[in-house]
């Protein structure tokens, strides 16, 4: 729960920041919302879930 929040917030931040720079209109903003809305809502959602969770474990066993 705390990785999907993280992950969540992170996009989020990405996104205003696009948007406030110019480099997103508000329209495709609006998109990237949506899609990722219904995304969840669909049967690739566990996958996308299960990979993202792998490359989270992955990235913290890198040591540096």
């Amino acid at each position: 729960m705390a990785l999907s929040l993280s992950v969540v917030v992170l996009l989020a931040i990405i996104l205003v920041v696009l948007f406030r720079g110019g480099s997103i209109k508000p329209g495709p903003a609006v998109v990237a919302i949506l899609f990722g809305f219904f995304l969840a809502s669909t049967d690739i959602a566990p996958t996308v879930n299960n990979f993202l969770n792998s490359l989270a474990e992955m990235i913290s066993k890198i040591s540096f």
